[in-house]
């Protein structure tokens, strides 16, 4: 069976926050980058169920950080996107920009 290729919407919007911390983002960071985003709170449940989903489809890679005495001899899981992973996020920004051409959008009367 083929590991699907596409991206869902929350899974676009937690590659965008990994891409934005450069290889330096785990769990938290991550975590952090999306709530600022989206204005809400994501539970570390879902972004890891998202971010074991996107390194299944090859879109990121992670790989441990050394132990901390911080975190209780525990090491961080770091994520970093991948060249597939900016292909994805390339793709969903083109189909983006073709469905919006020549649309008006304005905000939504509150």
């Amino acid at each position: 069976m083929e590991v699907e290729k596409s991206l869902g919407h929350f899974e676009e919007i937690v590659l965008l926050a990994t891409l934005r911390l450069a290889g330096q983002g785990y769990g938290k960071t991550i975590r952090e980058q999306v709530s600022e985003a989206t204005g809400r709170d994501v539970s570390i449940g879902a972004l890891y169920a998202t971010l074991d989903r996107l390194e299944r489809k090859g879109f990121i890679k992670s790989h441990q950080g050394e132990a901390t005495p911080e975190r209780g001899g525990r090491a961080k899981r770091y994520f970093e996107v991948g060249g597939a992973g900016i292909a994805a996020l390339s793709a969903m920004h083109v189909a983006r920009n073709k469905l919006k051409r020549g649309l008006k959008l304005s905000p939504a009367p509150a």
